[in-house]
Protein backbone atom coordinates (compact mmCIF):
# COMPACT_ATOMS: atom_id res chain seq x y z
CA UNK A 1 0.00 0.00 0.00
CA UNK A 2 1.53 3.56 -0.97
CA UNK A 3 0.39 6.32 1.41
CA UNK A 4 0.79 9.92 0.11
CA UNK A 5 0.94 13.11 2.41
CA UNK A 6 0.57 16.67 0.12
CA UNK A 7 2.20 19.01 2.80
CA UNK A 8 4.84 16.41 4.13
CA UNK A 9 6.76 19.29 5.58
CA UNK A 10 4.21 20.13 7.69
CA UNK A 11 5.09 19.24 11.49
CA UNK A 12 2.26 16.48 11.92
CA UNK A 13 3.89 14.18 9.68
CA UNK A 14 6.69 12.52 11.78
CA UNK A 15 3.45 11.45 14.09
CA UNK A 16 1.50 10.17 10.97
CA UNK A 17 4.06 8.32 9.71
CA UNK A 18 5.13 6.72 12.97
CA UNK A 19 1.50 5.78 13.50
CA UNK A 20 1.38 4.59 10.48
CA UNK A 21 4.81 2.14 10.55
CA UNK A 22 2.98 1.07 14.06
CA UNK A 23 0.08 0.47 12.30
CA UNK A 24 -1.11 -3.55 11.28
CA UNK A 25 -1.42 -1.99 7.57
CA UNK A 26 0.86 -3.24 4.83
CA UNK A 27 2.62 -0.16 3.83
CA UNK A 28 5.75 -0.34 1.30
CA UNK A 29 5.53 3.20 0.58
CA UNK A 30 5.24 6.79 2.12
CA UNK A 31 5.27 9.30 -0.13
CA UNK A 32 6.15 12.88 1.13
CA UNK A 33 5.31 16.14 -0.96
CA UNK A 34 5.44 19.70 -0.60
CA UNK A 35 5.86 23.08 -2.28
CA UNK A 36 8.33 24.50 0.15
CA UNK A 37 10.92 21.43 -0.27
CA UNK A 38 13.56 22.54 2.36
CA UNK A 39 10.90 22.35 4.79
CA UNK A 40 10.60 18.85 3.74
CA UNK A 41 13.80 17.97 3.53
CA UNK A 42 13.74 18.49 7.80
CA UNK A 43 10.86 16.82 8.25
CA UNK A 44 11.28 14.01 5.85
CA UNK A 45 14.71 13.20 7.46
CA UNK A 46 12.91 12.98 11.05
CA UNK A 47 9.99 10.80 9.82
CA UNK A 48 12.65 8.63 7.59
CA UNK A 49 14.11 7.81 11.43
CA UNK A 50 10.67 6.19 12.04
CA UNK A 51 10.05 4.44 8.95
CA UNK A 52 12.62 2.97 5.66
CA UNK A 53 9.67 3.07 3.56
CA UNK A 54 9.83 7.18 3.49
CA UNK A 55 10.28 8.88 0.31
CA UNK A 56 10.33 12.84 -0.80
CA UNK A 57 9.23 14.18 -4.33
CA UNK A 58 9.37 16.86 -6.34
CA UNK A 59 6.31 16.49 -8.02
CA UNK A 60 2.69 16.42 -6.67
CA UNK A 61 1.62 14.20 -9.53
CA UNK A 62 4.26 11.34 -9.09
CA UNK A 63 4.09 11.52 -5.30
CA UNK A 64 0.42 10.64 -5.63
CA UNK A 65 0.51 8.12 -8.42
CA UNK A 66 -1.19 4.56 -7.57
CA UNK A 67 -1.67 5.70 -3.45
CA UNK A 68 -4.46 4.11 -2.38
CA UNK A 69 -4.62 6.94 0.58
CA UNK A 70 -4.03 10.44 0.15
CA UNK A 71 -3.55 12.96 3.49
CA UNK A 72 -3.94 16.60 2.41
CA UNK A 73 -2.16 18.49 5.02
CA UNK A 74 -1.66 22.24 3.37
CA UNK A 75 -1.10 25.65 5.51
CA UNK A 76 -1.42 28.15 2.43
CA UNK A 77 1.46 31.00 3.29
CA UNK A 78 2.40 29.23 6.00
CA UNK A 79 2.18 30.17 10.23
CA UNK A 80 2.98 33.67 8.79
CA UNK A 81 -0.41 34.33 6.91
CA UNK A 82 -2.27 33.14 10.21
CA UNK A 83 -0.57 35.32 13.12
CA UNK A 84 -1.38 38.24 10.28
CA UNK A 85 -5.28 37.30 9.67
CA UNK A 86 -5.62 36.80 13.87
CA UNK A 87 -4.24 40.03 14.02
CA UNK A 88 -6.00 41.88 11.52
CA UNK A 89 -9.40 40.64 12.91
CA UNK A 90 -8.25 41.56 16.66
CA UNK A 91 -7.42 45.47 15.14
CA UNK A 92 -11.16 45.48 14.39
CA UNK A 93 -12.37 43.87 17.39
CA UNK A 94 -13.43 40.34 16.18
CA UNK A 95 -12.26 36.80 17.53
CA UNK A 96 -8.89 36.60 15.50
CA UNK A 97 -8.81 32.70 15.01
CA UNK A 98 -7.67 30.21 12.28
CA UNK A 99 -10.71 28.37 11.76
CA UNK A 100 -13.62 30.96 12.83
CA UNK A 101 -14.35 34.55 12.55
CA UNK A 102 -12.25 36.38 9.97
CA UNK A 103 -9.20 34.37 10.41
CA UNK A 104 -11.16 31.38 9.23
CA UNK A 105 -12.42 33.17 6.89
CA UNK A 106 -8.98 34.25 4.84
CA UNK A 107 -7.50 30.81 5.83
CA UNK A 108 -10.76 28.92 4.10
CA UNK A 109 -10.70 31.33 0.62
CA UNK A 110 -6.91 30.97 0.59
CA UNK A 111 -6.63 27.40 0.63
CA UNK A 112 -9.51 26.61 -1.36
CA UNK A 113 -8.20 27.04 -4.77
CA UNK A 114 -5.06 25.19 -3.80
CA UNK A 115 -6.82 22.33 -2.34
CA UNK A 116 -9.24 22.18 -5.23
CA UNK A 117 -6.50 21.68 -8.10
CA UNK A 118 -5.03 19.24 -5.54
CA UNK A 119 -8.16 17.29 -5.43
CA UNK A 120 -8.19 16.96 -9.35
CA UNK A 121 -4.80 16.12 -9.67
CA UNK A 122 -5.16 13.28 -7.32
CA UNK A 123 -8.61 12.11 -9.23
CA UNK A 124 -6.75 11.98 -12.39
CA UNK A 125 -3.22 10.17 -11.08
CA UNK A 126 -5.02 7.92 -7.98
CA UNK A 127 -8.64 8.06 -9.62
CA UNK A 128 -9.78 4.84 -6.55
CA UNK A 129 -7.55 6.91 -3.88
CA UNK A 130 -9.36 8.01 -0.65
CA UNK A 131 -8.49 11.73 0.27
CA UNK A 132 -7.90 12.35 4.03
CA UNK A 133 -8.27 15.94 4.68
CA UNK A 134 -6.36 17.55 7.54
CA UNK A 135 -7.03 20.78 6.31
CA UNK A 136 -8.07 23.60 8.32
CA UNK A 137 -11.05 24.78 8.00
CA UNK A 138 -12.03 21.36 7.65
CA UNK A 139 -15.47 21.56 6.75
CA UNK A 140 -15.43 24.39 4.52
CA UNK A 141 -12.43 23.22 2.33
CA UNK A 142 -13.59 19.46 2.36
CA UNK A 143 -16.69 20.66 1.33
CA UNK A 144 -15.24 22.53 -1.62
CA UNK A 145 -13.20 19.50 -2.49
CA UNK A 146 -16.55 17.72 -2.27
CA UNK A 147 -18.24 19.88 -5.11
CA UNK A 148 -15.89 20.82 -7.05
CA UNK A 149 -13.74 17.82 -7.94
CA UNK A 150 -14.95 13.75 -8.64
CA UNK A 151 -12.12 12.73 -5.83
CA UNK A 152 -12.93 10.54 -2.67
CA UNK A 153 -12.80 13.20 0.19
CA UNK A 154 -12.90 12.95 4.00
CA UNK A 155 -12.27 15.10 6.31
CA UNK A 156 -11.01 14.74 10.01
CA UNK A 157 -11.02 16.29 12.88
CA UNK A 158 -10.10 15.14 16.56
CA UNK A 159 -12.04 17.49 18.25
CA UNK A 160 -15.17 15.48 18.36
CA UNK A 161 -13.37 12.46 19.65
CA UNK A 162 -11.18 14.27 22.41
CA UNK A 163 -14.10 15.51 24.11
CA UNK A 164 -16.06 11.83 23.69
CA UNK A 165 -12.81 10.23 25.49
CA UNK A 166 -12.45 13.45 28.16
CA UNK A 167 -16.23 12.67 29.09
CA UNK A 168 -16.13 9.03 29.53
CA UNK A 169 -12.95 9.40 31.49
CA UNK A 170 -15.33 12.02 33.68
CA UNK A 171 -17.88 9.83 33.99
CA UNK A 172 -15.61 6.61 34.61
CA UNK A 173 -16.99 4.86 31.12
CA UNK A 174 -15.19 2.85 28.80
CA UNK A 175 -15.44 4.35 25.81
CA UNK A 176 -15.36 1.36 23.64
CA UNK A 177 -18.52 0.83 25.30
CA UNK A 178 -20.28 4.34 24.69
CA UNK A 179 -22.20 5.98 21.86
CA UNK A 180 -21.78 8.82 20.90
CA UNK A 181 -24.59 11.48 19.90
CA UNK A 182 -23.13 14.24 18.61
CA UNK A 183 -23.96 16.21 15.41
CA UNK A 184 -22.81 19.93 14.02
CA UNK A 185 -20.09 21.17 11.59
CA UNK A 186 -16.42 20.75 11.95
CA UNK A 187 -15.38 23.28 15.06
CA UNK A 188 -19.16 23.63 15.76
CA UNK A 189 -20.43 20.44 17.16
CA UNK A 190 -22.39 18.82 20.50
CA UNK A 191 -22.63 16.26 21.92
CA UNK A 192 -26.33 15.37 23.45
CA UNK A 193 -25.93 12.21 24.97
CA UNK A 194 -23.35 9.67 25.88
CA UNK A 195 -24.98 5.83 26.24
CA UNK A 196 -23.25 2.94 27.70
CA UNK A 197 -24.44 -0.36 27.87
CA UNK A 198 -27.90 0.96 26.13
CA UNK A 199 -28.54 3.87 29.42
CA UNK A 200 -28.23 7.74 29.14
CA UNK A 201 -25.02 8.63 30.99
CA UNK A 202 -25.79 12.90 30.98
CA UNK A 203 -27.79 13.32 33.11
CA UNK A 204 -25.24 12.61 35.63
CA UNK A 205 -23.55 15.55 34.57
CA UNK A 206 -26.21 18.05 34.35
CA UNK A 207 -27.03 17.28 37.83
CA UNK A 208 -23.22 17.69 39.24
CA UNK A 209 -21.53 20.85 38.71
CA UNK A 210 -18.49 19.72 39.70
CA UNK A 211 -18.44 16.85 37.22
CA UNK A 212 -18.83 19.47 34.56
CA UNK A 213 -15.97 21.46 35.24
CA UNK A 214 -13.87 18.78 35.11
CA UNK A 215 -14.69 17.84 31.04
CA UNK A 216 -12.61 21.02 29.36
CA UNK A 217 -9.09 21.48 30.00
CA UNK A 218 -9.20 25.28 30.00
CA UNK A 219 -11.98 27.46 31.58
CA UNK A 220 -14.26 28.03 28.98
CA UNK A 221 -17.63 27.39 29.77
CA UNK A 222 -19.62 27.75 33.02
CA UNK A 223 -21.10 24.31 34.63
CA UNK A 224 -24.31 26.76 35.17
CA UNK A 225 -24.51 27.62 31.55
CA UNK A 226 -23.91 24.07 30.33
CA UNK A 227 -27.04 22.94 32.57
CA UNK A 228 -28.88 25.31 30.57
CA UNK A 229 -27.84 24.38 27.34
CA UNK A 230 -28.23 20.71 27.83
CA UNK A 231 -25.47 20.24 25.50
CA UNK A 232 -21.52 19.73 25.78
CA UNK A 233 -20.14 22.31 23.07
CA UNK A 234 -16.75 21.40 21.22
CA UNK A 235 -14.28 24.17 22.51
CA UNK A 236 -14.77 26.50 19.49
CA UNK A 237 -18.37 27.19 20.40
CA UNK A 238 -16.62 29.44 23.09
CA UNK A 239 -15.61 31.78 20.44
CA UNK A 240 -19.40 32.05 19.16
CA UNK A 241 -21.12 31.91 22.68
CA UNK A 242 -18.42 34.44 24.36
CA UNK A 243 -16.56 36.29 21.50
CA UNK A 244 -15.75 39.47 23.83
CA UNK A 245 -14.18 37.29 26.96
CA UNK A 246 -11.82 35.94 23.61
CA UNK A 247 -11.18 38.83 22.21
CA UNK A 248 -10.03 41.00 25.73
CA UNK A 249 -8.22 37.44 26.78
CA UNK A 250 -6.10 37.56 23.55
CA UNK A 251 -5.41 41.59 24.07
CA UNK A 252 -4.40 40.90 27.68
CA UNK A 253 -2.22 38.08 26.30
CA UNK A 254 -0.76 40.46 23.87
CA UNK A 255 -0.61 37.58 21.23
CA UNK A 256 -2.34 34.89 19.42
CA UNK A 257 -1.99 31.55 19.35
CA UNK A 258 -0.19 32.33 15.60
CA UNK A 259 2.37 34.26 17.14
CA UNK A 260 3.22 31.33 19.81
CA UNK A 261 2.88 28.54 17.30
CA UNK A 262 4.72 30.67 14.75
CA UNK A 263 7.60 31.01 17.75
CA UNK A 264 7.80 27.31 18.46
CA UNK A 265 8.02 26.32 14.84
CA UNK A 266 10.52 28.76 14.64
CA UNK A 267 12.54 26.84 17.12
CA UNK A 268 12.14 23.37 16.40
CA UNK A 269 13.06 23.83 12.57
CA UNK A 270 16.49 25.75 14.22
CA UNK A 271 17.05 22.93 16.44
CA UNK A 272 16.44 20.62 13.54
CA UNK A 273 18.61 21.99 11.13
CA UNK A 274 21.08 22.52 13.82
CA UNK A 275 21.48 18.31 14.15
CA UNK A 276 23.50 18.50 17.21
CA UNK A 277 20.46 17.79 19.26
CA UNK A 278 18.57 14.59 19.66
CA UNK A 279 15.98 15.16 17.03
CA UNK A 280 13.38 12.55 18.40
CA UNK A 281 13.44 14.29 21.87
CA UNK A 282 13.76 17.91 20.10
CA UNK A 283 10.36 16.74 18.45
CA UNK A 284 8.98 15.44 21.77
CA UNK A 285 9.66 18.16 23.33
CA UNK A 286 7.88 20.89 20.67
CA UNK A 287 4.28 18.87 20.73
CA UNK A 288 4.49 19.20 24.44
CA UNK A 289 4.87 22.90 24.38
CA UNK A 290 2.12 23.24 21.30
CA UNK A 291 -0.08 21.02 23.22
CA UNK A 292 -0.03 23.09 26.69
CA UNK A 293 -0.82 26.21 25.11
CA UNK A 294 -3.75 25.05 23.28
CA UNK A 295 -6.65 27.26 24.61
CA UNK A 296 -4.32 29.45 26.79
CA UNK A 297 -4.31 32.39 25.42
CA UNK A 298 -8.12 32.25 24.50
CA UNK A 299 -9.32 31.20 27.49
CA UNK A 300 -7.35 33.34 29.64
CA UNK A 301 -5.93 30.68 31.90
CA UNK A 302 -3.32 31.53 33.68
CA UNK A 303 -0.98 28.43 33.08
CA UNK A 304 -0.32 26.41 30.74
CA UNK A 305 -3.40 23.92 30.11
CA UNK A 306 -2.58 19.89 31.42
CA UNK A 307 -2.97 17.18 28.60
CA UNK A 308 -5.99 15.50 28.27
CA UNK A 309 -6.53 11.68 30.18
CA UNK A 310 -7.38 11.03 26.64
CA UNK A 311 -4.03 12.19 24.81
CA UNK A 312 -2.67 8.90 23.79
CA UNK A 313 -6.34 8.03 22.16
CA UNK A 314 -6.64 11.37 20.14
CA UNK A 315 -4.91 13.71 17.74
CA UNK A 316 -4.95 14.22 13.92
CA UNK A 317 -2.33 10.79 13.52
CA UNK A 318 -4.91 8.65 15.27
CA UNK A 319 -8.05 9.76 13.49
CA UNK A 320 -5.87 9.31 10.47
CA UNK A 321 -4.86 6.08 11.22
CA UNK A 322 -8.26 4.92 12.46
CA UNK A 323 -10.17 5.74 9.23
CA UNK A 324 -7.46 4.16 6.97
CA UNK A 325 -7.64 1.02 8.92
CA UNK A 326 -11.28 1.51 8.80
CA UNK A 327 -11.51 1.41 5.39
CA UNK A 328 -8.96 -1.37 4.38
CA UNK A 329 -9.80 -3.89 6.75
CA UNK A 330 -13.39 -3.10 5.86
CA UNK A 331 -14.29 -2.70 9.67
CA UNK A 332 -18.00 -1.11 9.66
CA UNK A 333 -15.80 1.66 12.94
CA UNK A 334 -18.04 4.28 14.17
CA UNK A 335 -15.56 7.64 13.94
CA UNK A 336 -17.23 11.05 13.76
CA UNK A 337 -16.04 12.77 10.27
CA UNK A 338 -16.63 15.75 7.76
CA UNK A 339 -18.71 14.14 5.02
CA UNK A 340 -21.64 15.72 2.95
CA UNK A 341 -24.97 15.09 5.44
CA UNK A 342 -27.16 13.09 2.50
CA UNK A 343 -30.05 13.93 4.57
CA UNK A 344 -28.06 13.78 7.50
CA UNK A 345 -29.18 16.95 9.46
CA UNK A 346 -32.43 17.95 8.22
CA UNK A 347 -31.97 21.34 8.48
CA UNK A 348 -29.04 22.01 5.54
CA UNK A 349 -28.75 20.66 2.17
CA UNK A 350 -27.39 17.07 0.94
CA UNK A 351 -24.44 18.42 -0.27
CA UNK A 352 -23.51 20.11 3.00
CA UNK A 353 -20.64 18.54 4.72
CA UNK A 354 -21.29 18.35 8.36
CA UNK A 355 -19.46 16.44 11.09
CA UNK A 356 -21.32 13.58 12.13
CA UNK A 357 -20.30 9.52 13.61
CA UNK A 358 -19.99 7.85 10.80
CA UNK A 359 -19.93 3.82 9.49
CA UNK A 360 -16.63 3.80 8.00
CA UNK A 361 -15.86 0.53 5.36
CA UNK A 362 -14.60 -0.35 2.24
CA UNK A 363 -16.89 2.22 0.63
CA UNK A 364 -16.08 4.95 2.68
CA UNK A 365 -17.33 6.80 5.57
CA UNK A 366 -21.58 6.73 5.28
CA UNK A 367 -22.72 9.53 7.93
CA UNK A 368 -25.42 7.95 11.01
CA UNK A 369 -28.63 10.43 11.06
CA UNK A 370 -29.07 12.51 13.43
CA UNK A 371 -32.75 13.11 15.20
CA UNK A 372 -33.74 16.86 15.51
CA UNK A 373 -31.48 19.45 16.47
CA UNK A 374 -32.44 21.65 19.70
CA UNK A 375 -33.49 24.83 18.26
CA UNK A 376 -30.86 26.93 19.99
CA UNK A 377 -28.18 25.32 18.66
CA UNK A 378 -30.32 24.90 15.00
CA UNK A 379 -30.22 28.44 14.79
CA UNK A 380 -26.44 28.90 14.82
CA UNK A 381 -25.58 25.55 12.76
CA UNK A 382 -27.73 27.05 9.87
CA UNK A 383 -26.23 30.12 9.67
CA UNK A 384 -22.85 29.53 10.07
CA UNK A 385 -23.51 26.86 7.33
CA UNK A 386 -25.00 29.33 4.74
CA UNK A 387 -21.71 31.53 5.62
CA UNK A 388 -19.65 28.16 5.00
CA UNK A 389 -21.23 27.64 1.39
CA UNK A 390 -20.61 31.57 0.57
CA UNK A 391 -17.29 31.26 1.89
CA UNK A 392 -16.89 28.03 -0.80
CA UNK A 393 -17.84 30.32 -3.78
CA UNK A 394 -16.23 33.81 -2.96
CA UNK A 395 -12.90 31.50 -3.16
CA UNK A 396 -14.12 29.61 -6.40
CA UNK A 397 -14.60 32.49 -7.81
CA UNK A 398 -12.34 34.81 -6.66
CA UNK A 399 -14.62 37.49 -6.28
CA UNK A 400 -14.09 40.29 -3.63
CA UNK A 401 -18.04 41.08 -3.89
CA UNK A 402 -18.94 37.39 -3.13
CA UNK A 403 -15.87 37.53 -0.38
CA UNK A 404 -17.40 40.18 1.34
CA UNK A 405 -21.01 39.01 1.20
CA UNK A 406 -19.90 35.38 2.51
CA UNK A 407 -18.22 37.59 5.58
CA UNK A 408 -21.10 39.55 6.22
CA UNK A 409 -23.11 36.44 6.69
CA UNK A 410 -20.32 34.96 9.12
CA UNK A 411 -21.94 35.09 13.07
CA UNK A 412 -18.46 36.80 14.46
CA UNK A 413 -19.10 39.79 11.62
CA UNK A 414 -22.25 40.01 10.46
CA UNK A 415 -21.99 43.71 9.41
CA UNK A 416 -21.37 44.51 6.05
CA UNK A 417 -19.33 47.70 6.68
CA UNK A 418 -16.91 45.66 8.80
CA UNK A 419 -16.88 42.93 6.24
CA UNK A 420 -15.73 45.61 3.62
CA UNK A 421 -12.94 46.65 5.76
CA UNK A 422 -11.77 43.33 6.74
CA UNK A 423 -11.57 41.92 3.35
CA UNK A 424 -9.58 44.74 2.60
CA UNK A 425 -7.81 44.37 5.34
CA UNK A 426 -7.13 41.00 4.94
CA UNK A 427 -5.76 41.10 1.31
CA UNK A 428 -4.05 39.01 -0.73
CA UNK A 429 -6.29 36.78 -0.33
CA UNK A 430 -5.64 34.71 -3.47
Amino acid sequence: MKIAVIGGGGVRTPLLVNGLTDSDLPVDEIALFDVDQARLSIIASLAASFARSVRSYTDVRTCVAGASFVFLSIRVGGIAARARDEAIAGAHDTVGQETVGPGGFAMAVRTIPHAVEYARVIAREAPRAWVINFTNPVGIVTQAMTMATAARVIGICDTPTELFEDVAHVLGLDSSRCDFDYFGLNHLGWLREVYCDGEPQLPRLWQDQALLTRIYRAPLFDPAFLQTQRLLPTEYLFYYYFPKAAIENIKKAGRTRGDAIAQLNDQLFRDLAGGGADRRLVYDHYLQARSAGYMQIESGASQPIAPPPSAALTGYDKIALSVVRAIHFNSNAIIPLNVPSHGTLHDLEDHDVVEVPCVVNVNGAHPLNVRRVPDHARDLLVRVKEYERLTVAAALTRSVAAAERALTHNPLVAEPALAHRLVGALQPLW
